[in-house]
């Protein structure tokens, strides 16, 4: 049973940075896609940065140049590292994962498996 657990999410002031990190277990794929999307209260869940199993990386306009995305597969896990954090950056962080290729990963129908998210506020 596929399993990805978020953490590293907490209260930050604007302009400062966070590292949020999702374990995954469960999984034996060779190749995948992981992404983070995040959703504000109110709002639709939207698309944040992803990383194929080649290491090609998406990023949402909003965040390129400020969000990175890596993965560490010896120890199945995907980080964020988020800097120069802003007050519209508070949302819920959510950590997905999907087996195999695609020709697109900024889509929540993209992924099969989410974690449980964890929280991000940036307070000004």
């Amino acid at each position: 049973q596929v399993q990805l657990v978020e953490s590293g999410g907490r209260l930050v002031q604007a302009g400062g940075s966070l590292r949020l990190s999702c374990a995954a277990s469960g999984w034996t794929w060779t190749r995948y896609r992981m992404g983070w999307f995040r959703q504000a209260p109110g709002k639709e869940r939207q698309f944040v940065a992803a990383i194929t199993w080649s290491g090609i990386t998406t990023y949402a306009d909003s965040v390129k140049g400020r969000f990175t995305i890596s993965t560490d597969s010896a120890k199945n896990m995907v980080s964020l590292q988020m800097d120069s954090l802003k007050p519209e950056d508070t949302a819920i962080y959510y950590c997905a994962g999907r087996p195999g290729t695609s020709l697109t990963n900024t889509r929540v129908n993209d992924y099969d498996y989410w974690g449980q998210g964890t929280q991000v506020t940036v307070s000004s």
